[in-house]
């Protein structure tokens, strides 16, 4: 016999109590698999600060500022890769990101100061970058948008240089910066 998660089995319970209630027999009595209640992955402190050194010994601007990104901001991989140079608005103490997110939402991200620094690094380099004429903020080596991939692998080589095992994704970043948010009261 498969052995299924426990999602799965509620699910199946769910739609057998559908068709019982459809069929006025009213639902099945039947108990419900418990689900575990287990946090998303995120860096601890010490994990958090490796990773962060490891983001300040690399050479590149980008690479720099795409690793702070998801850290600093939160955002998922995708709408990291999909930000436009004019979703990046700096001053000289402050910034704000306009992230797109799923279901057409935008959200503006007050910028950490040091995503901020990290941006303004890289929106000056990356003028003498291939492709610098279109609008997305991370291009590729080609002068293109920077794929989903390519952001993927350039965070788990920082990740990898942090000795950090091979788990670490945007998304842990994501979790990282909720977590934080969580635990200094933010929410």
């Amino acid at each position: 016999m498969l052995k299924q998660a426990p999602a799965t089995v509620n699910s199946a319970l769910a739609a057998i109590d559908d068709l019982c209630l459809r069929q006025g027999l009213g639902p099945a009595n039947a108990a419900r698999a418990d689900l575990p209640t287990i946090a998303p992955r995120a860096l601890d402190k010490r994990d958090a600060v490796r990773f962060l050194r490891a983001v300040e010994s690399c050479r590149s601007p980008r690479d720099r500022a795409l690793a702070l990104t998801p850290f600093y901001a939160g955002t998922r991989i995708a709408e990291t890769v999909a930000l436009d140079v004019e979703d990046v608005r700096l001053s000289a103490r402050k910034g704000i990101l306009r992230v797109y997110g799923k279901g057409g939402k935008v959200r503006e991200i007050p910028l950490h100061a040091k995503l901020r620094d990290a941006l303004t690094d890289w929106l000056e380099e990356r003028q003498a970058w291939p492709g610098a004429d279109i609008p997305a903020l991370y291009l590729n080596q080609r002068g293109g948008r920077l794929s989903t991939k390519g952001a993927h692998d350039i965070i788990t080589t920082i990740a990898a240089t942090a000795q950090l095992d091979d788990q670490i994704t945007a998304h842990t970043l994501r979790h990282t910066f909720a977590t934080r948010l969580v635990r200094g009261g933010q929410t």
